[in-house]
């Protein structure tokens, strides 16, 4: 069992399965059938590697910025959230996982939803979401299992349907899915950003920047340059004794430095590996589908858009993380029981997808406004559901994605007036 739930949660393990299954069904020689599976692991590790550098970098940022601003609260952050859960429920949460991944294959083969769901992390932080609305209605494992598995499965092959034409018109084809669990957001972005369809030719890419702004047209330079500001601002907002805290050896004033271009790095390696493996996986699944799954395709984690428009990546995190504060002043205002704090890397690849889909429709108008949307659903979303998980011990920390909470707000009526 612990070898089956290691498996199925490392997805450059599970993609380079799925390589060489489809490398192999195409009658490949063996010498390519282990190049396209070497490559397609390795490229899945190093966009794992990057985006673990970045999001390092972000939880720095997240500690800074609240120590600067004096904001209390709690911080959205789906791994601390998960990590509790399966403290907890580790059986249930684990069973529901692999559950799930069985149903997202049955369901892609009996239905027209024909997607397959490779972000196993994100699969992870649904499964725990699911047990513990369930077990906080007393179900059994057993009949919390089978229940939490059937919806992770349905919503897994389903829900990246509602993106798919967004989709098609970002990457020019329909071989590939989004694969992450605010589906309902970018869905939603993009329908905003045909609030400007007439400005759709205006996108974030063809913004004409002033020549000693030049150099955003690099988006890497671009990333630095923003990152920079943030992490400056931050710090000095924070002040010397905290940064230094956070530092370490490093002296305060270098350590924004570090952190900012640390995060570049990450970008910028995550790009390359996005590149390496879905050339690869793309490819081999085409086999896949044709023997097995007819006219499925892979959904993928949200970098693998990012390519497509990388400046409206920024402008959708920028809007995202300014619409999360504002939502922490209206929580505060309005005297909310809880406050969410908008955590710095969800509203970086959330935040930056919407901006991607919105400027599919509407242009950098239509990204700003598809962000800011998604980045307020971030932030109220959570504040429904925190109560439940923090009588299942679950406190200090909550699930913000957009799926989860609209799946489990609907699961959790569904037992309130049935049980």
């Amino acid at each position: 069992m612990d070898f089956i739930i290691s498996f199925l949660s490392t997805p450059a393990v599970l993609l380079g399965v799925v390589a060489f299954v489809g490398l192999l069904a195409q009658k490949k020689q063996l010498v390519e059938v282990f190049t396209g599976t070497f490559k397609t692991t390795i490229g899945f590790l190093i966009f794992s590697a990057g985006g673990a550098l970045m999001t390092g970098a972000l939880q720095n940022f997240n500690k800074l910025f609240q120590e600067g601003f004096h904001i209390v609260g709690i911080v959205a952050s789906p791994e601390a959230a998960a990590g509790m859960a399966q403290t907890e429920y580790a059986l249930v949460t684990s069973v529901t996982l692999i559950l799930g991944f069985a149903m997202n294959l049955v369901f892609a083969r009996i239905t027209p939803f024909k997607n397959i769901f490779f972000t196993t992390g994100h699969s992870l932080f649904f499964a725990c979401v699911l047990s513990l609305i369930l077990k906080s209605y007393g179900l059994s494992n057993t009949a919390a299992i089978l229940i939490g598995g059937t919806i992770l499965g349905f919503a897994s092959s389903a829900l990246p349907q509602l993106c798919q034409p967004f989709m098609r018109r970002i990457t020019g084809s329909d071989v590939q899915a989004i694969g992450h669990f605010n589906m309902f957001g970018y869905a939603l972005s993009g329908l905003l950003g045909k609030v400007f369809s007439k400005y759709s030719d205006k996108t974030t890419e063809d913004i004409h920047f002033p020549k000693w702004l030049s150099f955003f047209r690099d988006f890497l330079m671009g990333v630095a340059v923003v990152m920079l500001v943030l992490f400056y601002i931050s710090a000095f907002k924070a002040g010397e004794t905290f940064t230094q805290g956070l530092a370490g050896k490093v002296h305060w004033l270098v350590f924004p430095f570090i952190q900012a271009f640390t995060f570049t790095a990450g970008m910028s390696i995550l790009m390359t590996g996005v590149r390496m493996f879905l050339a690869e996986i793309t490819s081999a699944f085409v086999s896949i589908s044709e023997k097995f799954i007819p006219n499925s395709r892979p959904a993928l984690d949200v970098p693998t858009v990012f390519p497509f428009a990388p400046t409206a990546v920024i402008i959708g995190f920028l809007c995202s993380y300014a619409a999360g504060l504002v939502g922490v002043t209206i929580m505060v205002a309005l005297d909310f029981p809880v406050v969410i704090i908008p955590a710095a890397h969800i509203c970086f690849f959330s935040g930056g997808t919407a901006g991607v889909f919105g400027n599919s429709t509407g242009g950098w108008r239509g990204a700003m406004l598809g962000s800011f949307v998604v980045g307020l659903l971030l932030a109220f979303l959570p504040t429904v559901l925190y109560p439940i998980f923090g009588n299942m011990g679950i406190e200090g920390s909550t699930f913000p994605n957009i799926d989860y909470n609209v799946v489990g707000i609907l699961l959790e009526k569904i037992l309130h007036f049935t049980m």
